[in-house]
């Protein structure tokens, strides 16, 4: 079955699945209560339902339910987490450390803290968009207080080493926070087994609302401290002011449960659908490279550079095919892929590239199509570019 337009870009956001929207409705028109009203029952009610997501959010990666705060999504987590414990522990040093890779949530909120005096290392990482725990380990000095690195790559989809890179903070006794955000729901994370402090995540992306997100907040002893960043109340233990988005979060806590549930099977059925539309497109279109680990991605990712061809007037001139040319979030900008340079891609092969987010509504039939017309669309500019024909020898890579 194919479904018109088709949508390859599930790492941008996800259709809401339609199990989680019949668990939300009736908080807009039956339960409809603030959470944070305790004399009546519309309040009571609104408060359990929030809680009890609460516990569902936590059992998906393996946490106490009292270390979830809800959110607006993972750009504020990012930003209670970062700029929370920078201020909690500034104490005791001023020194931050990310990768060069991170979401611009992680970049710019590092960029504000900069301009409040503290000193942020930027991580290297190689051809695949790997951070060296080695490097991680040279970075941290005695003034290190925090390091960030997310989880999975937003563009590229490399996973990083997080339990090494997690384990040389917990030794060095500096806190670790990872923006979590393209990992959980996709990949099993165990917190109660890991070394983490911090981890941001989102709704949207695991076919939940926008609009929730959460931060786990470790609660174990030695307790993590990070200052509130909002001010106007005391909801969510007075570390996130404002009244909670009841329908929002309980539909994150659905599609939590949901991908707990179904996560094995449709991440095989994705890898598959994955692996399907990398065969079909090297097997059909010449001078394709390969952006990112070949192993360690996430299943659903597929980041490609067709040499020679403009991404954007091939994808513009493919009307019924919803892909990324870029990271979604910033799309706006015109400068090219700070991650695509980290991994050293060249500025003419940068705008020959096309990030796949293939999710678990796509079908066969969809990524048989998608082969057939980009292998079409392709073959066609090919035809007529002079300096395509005289240069058409590529490198396949396997993923």
């Amino acid at each position: 079955m194919i479904n018109f337009p088709i949508y390859l870009d599930n790492h941008s956001t996800t259709k809401v699945d339609p199990r989680v929207l019949e668990t939300m409705l009736p908080y807009f028109t039956d339960f409809y209560g603030n959470a944070s009203s305790k004399s009546h029952e519309f309040g009571w009610k609104a408060e359990a339902a929030v809680e009890f997501a609460r516990k569902q959010c936590s059992r998906l990666v393996n946490c106490e339910p009292r270390d979830i705060i809800f959110t607006s999504g993972a750009t504020e987590s990012v930003n209670l987490a970062l700029k929370g414990a920078a201020e909690a522990y500034a104490s005791k040093g001023n020194h931050i450390i990310t990768s060069i890779i991170e979401h611009e949530a992680v970049l710019d909120t590092c960029k504000n803290l900069e301009g409040r005096g503290f000193n942020v290392t930027y991580l290297p990482v190689d051809e695949f968009g790997l951070v060296s725990p080695t490097e991680l380990e040279k970075a941290i000095t005695p003034e290190t207080i925090l390091v960030s690195i997310m989880w999975v790559n937003n563009e590229i989809g490399t996973i990083q080493p997080i339990g090494e890179l997690s384990e040389i903070c917990r030794e060095k006794k500096v806190l670790f926070h990872t923006d979590a955000t393209q990992a959980v729901g996709k990949l099993p994370i165990d917190l109660a087994k890991m070394h983490i402090d911090l981890m941001s995540f989102s709704s949207h992306k695991i076919y939940g609302p926008k609009g929730a997100g959460a931060l786990y907040k470790k609660g174990k002893i030695p307790r993590v401290r990070i200052t509130p960043q909002l001010d106007g109340g005391a909801q969510e233990k007075g570390l996130r002011a404002g009244t909670l988005n009841v329908p929002g979060i309980v539909g994150f806590g659905k599609a939590c449960e949901i991908a707990m549930t179904d996560m094995a099977a449709d991440q095989a059925r994705i890898k598959e659908l994955r692996d399907r539309l990398y065969a079909g497109l090297t097997a059909g279109v010449e001078n394709i490279k390969l952006n990112g680990h070949p192993e360690k991605r996430i299943n659903g990712n597929l980041n490609i550079s067709i040499k020679n061809i403009d991404a954007d007037s091939l994808m513009i001139s493919i009307k019924d095919i919803a892909v990324s040319t870029g990271s979604a979030c910033s799309s706006e900008s015109v400068e090219p892929s700070h991650v695509l340079t980290a991994i050293g891609i060249d500025n003419k092969l940068k705008r020959s590239t096309i990030r796949f987010g293939i999710g678990k509504f796509n079908t066969a039939e969809e990524i048989d199509y998608a082969i057939a017309k980009i292998t079409e669309k392709v073959k066609y500019l090919f035809s007529i570019l002079p300096d395509v024909k005289r240069n058409r020898k590529g490198d396949h890579a396997s993923v």
